[in-house]
């Protein structure tokens, strides 16, 4: 089948890239020009480990492409995927719809076969609803009379590990009006329903609902127990122990109950906003994502106020220099969106702090959001001369420390670990003074 994925960012490509591995003949279509003609060289636009090999395999096998011509990318494709952008709008936080529409004018405008199109950005509930009234209204339905029907499939994708969930998804989630929708995405997902993927079909606007819901859920779970982690450090407990304690119960689980500086990157933040004014616009408000919203944003500054207690507080801060190590939201991306490091970097900055930093992938998207930070060339440069050590992203490459080394380039033993990746008694029997979230 032919399959063509409007938006080739981080979404569009991993999983234009992964339609193309099951063997689909899939076409990427992107606006931006030097996008294209990077991918056409085989750059990535994104870091996500493993999908410059898989886009290579796949271009030499002829099965994936690139063009900047929406025209040509959709003719004779039954699936046409809108993978663009839906940041949060400027003023007033709902979700911008503007490429999405935009895109689906401009398929109305040029498709000329038959075809299912299908919202996989992460949109507000009925968006596909506007979508298809755009569609209706369009060349391609009122003068070439083609049989056009919108679905929703939301992605499930973790940064960093978003190969793997797209090849053995915890489920599929199709948001279909009719058969015609209905049959053309079993094919699409022929290859994951043989390996027994759930697959759960719905009505389009429970599917928009569905990937909203999700992820205010797992939002409010890492705003829970970060919650727990303060408790934790005034009632002498440790936030790791009461986090197994309670994900052994199967009715809560285990994932994202780790404690650290709360949640960024480019979905939980602007989704929970999203889903909180959809809740206003139908007068029906939910009041524990307004407060995991509230709670969320207050955290990120607090850790910076964390590291500066560690140096002996704000007013004798001014002067002194903090080693930040991790900028990107989590490991294994280069992606800084609403990363806690800006919060952090910015409440240091405040307090006349100087900031040195390193990210093994984050460094060149950072530098113009954080201006005030120093960027070195691995964490040792950063450390060197350093009032404090703050471990930010717990990239595998700071679970190792050479700790002697650090002792030795830094100016003050101490060290704030953010993420909880080292054990207490192992740093502190080294001579450091060690701080880190919810223990003791």
């Amino acid at each position: 089948m032919k399959i063509a994925m409007v938006g080739s960012g981080y979404v569009g490509l991993v999983s234009g890239a992964c339609f193309a591995d099951f063997g689909h003949d899939v076409v990427c279509i992107d606006k931006d020009e030097s996008k294209i003609a990077r991918l056409h060289d085989g750059i990535m636009p994104i870091y996500e480990p493993g999908l410059d090999a898989l886009v290579e395999t796949n271009v030499k096998a002829g099965r994936l492409s690139f063009t900047t011509d929406l025209a040509s990318g959709i003719d004779g494709a039954h699936a046409i995927f809108i993978a663009v952008g839906t940041p949060s709008r400027r003023g007033d936080g709902h979700a911008d719809l503007s490429f999405v529409y935009a895109v689906a004018r401009e398929v109305g405008d040029s498709l000329q076969n038959d075809a299912v199109v299908v919202t996989k950005s992460t949109v507000p509930v009925g968006t596909g609803d506007e979508v298809e009234r755009i569609l209706m209204d369009s060349a391609a339905v009122k003068e070439r009379g083609l049989n056009v029907t919108v679905v929703s499939n939301p992605e499930f994708l973790r940064e960093g590990a978003a190969i793997g969930d797209f090849k053995r998804p915890d489920r599929i989630v199709i948001g279909a009006e009719n058969d015609f929708g209905r049959d053309v995405m079993r094919e699409v997902y022929r290859p994951l329903y043989l390996n027994e993927s759930p697959i759960l079909f719905v009505s389009r606007r429970s599917s928009e609902l569905i990937k909203y819901a999700g992820n205010a859920f797992l939002a409010t779970k890492i705003t829970f127990i970060n919650e727990m982690a303060d408790l934790c450090e005034k009632v002498g407990a440790d936030v790791q122990d009461v986090a197994r304690g309670i994900g052994m119960d199967n009715r809560i689980g285990s994932k994202f109950l780790h404690a650290g500086p709360g949640y960024g990157g480019s979905c939980f933040p602007k989704d929970t906003l999203a889903l909180l004014k959809t809740a206003e616009d139908y007068d029906s408000p939910v009041r524990i994502v307004e407060a995991v919203v509230k709670v969320n944003d207050s955290r990120k500054r607090a850790m910076g106020r964390k590291v500066l207690d560690a140096i002996g507080g704000a007013d004798k801060a001014r002067g002194k220099k903090v080693a930040l190590l991790g900028l990107t939201f989590k490991p294994n991306t280069d992606d800084m969106r609403d990363s806690p490091a800006i919060a952090i970097a910015q409440t240091l900055a405040d307090a006349g702090v100087q900031i040195a930093a390193f990210d093994p992938e984050g460094m060149e998207i950072a530098k113009p959001l954080m201006p005030q930070v120093t960027m070195c060339d691995d964490p040792y440069q950063a450390i060197e001369g350093a009032d404090a050590v703050a471990i930010v992203t717990e990239w595998d490459a700071f679970r190792a420390l050479d700790l002697g080394r650090v002792m030795a380039l830094a100016k003050s033993p101490v060290l704030v670990d953010l993420r909880n990746i080292y054990q207490p008694d192992d740093v502190r029997e080294r001579g450091f003074a060690y701080n880190s979230v919810g223990r003791p």
